[in-house]
């Protein structure tokens, strides 16, 4: 990983935050007109079997089921939940009642649906829609159908949590951009991602940076300035495969 800053700050601090992300904390003097951030990042990326695990103990196989209480402790803020609507409610115990309460079943099935049902499109500013909005307009967003999904999923009993990356598809002339997805904890499998946006589990092709209990813990950027002044953020990604 190599990182790049113009101008030059007085002071940098490599740091791991509350949730294990690593933060590059940086401080300024002066007056600048510019702020130049360059970041890269060798990534190996090993094929992975989206199902390569066993949930242990089997109590957790079958919903509704409760996390152990050494596991509360630790996972109470991924299972902190906001209100929802009964509809979205209804449309996770829907998908629950074909998959017979199965727990892997479960969670891959409703990925999947709301890739079919919700038309994904490009929201380039702005934090995610409440998961009522978004369940309403049946439009959104990847970080919109994260959030929604993960409102679910902690109302349905799971611990679950932002993820913020890349999505990495070979392709002629890519558009690459910041992509959002879930994950839920499964005790014996640990962590298990799940994009809606394309209806999947997570496998190579996805690149995390952040995850949160809170999507706005994931921001690549975040900082304040002193002055008075308009700002621009412009960004430009590559992704490329390294023989």
């Amino acid at each position: 990983h190599a990182l790049i800053i113009s101008p030059n700050p007085i002071g940098i601090k490599e740091q791991l935050d509350g949730e294990n992300n690593l933060v590059h904390f940086c401080w300024f003097e002066g007056l600048h007109t510019k702020l130049i951030i360059k970041s890269e990042s060798l990534v190996n990326a090993q094929t992975q079997l989206p199902f390569d695990f066993i949930i242990q103990p089997d109590t957790y196989t079958h919903i509704p089921f409760a996390y152990s209480n050494s596991l509360l402790e630790i996972l109470a803020p991924a299972l902190r939940k906001e209100r929802i609507s009964q509809g979205l409610i209804d449309f996770g115990n829907e998908i629950l009642k074909e998959c017979n309460a199965q727990t892997i079943e479960f969670i891959s099935k409703l990925t999947y649906a709301i890739q079919r049902t919700f038309t994904v499109i490009f929201r380039e500013f702005g934090e995610p829609h409440h998961p009522d909005k978004t369940f309403l307009l049946k439009e959104a967003s990847c970080r919109d159908l994260a959030w929604m999904e993960i409102q679910l999923l902690r109302n349905m009993g799971f611990a679950a949590r932002f993820v913020s990356g890349y999505f990495f598809i070979p392709a002629e002339n890519p558009n690459y951009e910041l992509h959002a997805w879930v994950e839920v904890y499964l005790p014996g499998a640990g962590w298990v991602g799940l994009d809606p946006s394309n209806g999947i589990v997570t496998g190579q092709n996805h690149i995390p940076i952040a995850t949160s209990v809170n999507f706005e813990n994931t921001m690549p950027v975040t900082g304040t300035i002193r002055g008075d002044s308009n700002s621009k953020l412009t960004t430009n990604l590559s992704i490329e495969i390294v023989n």
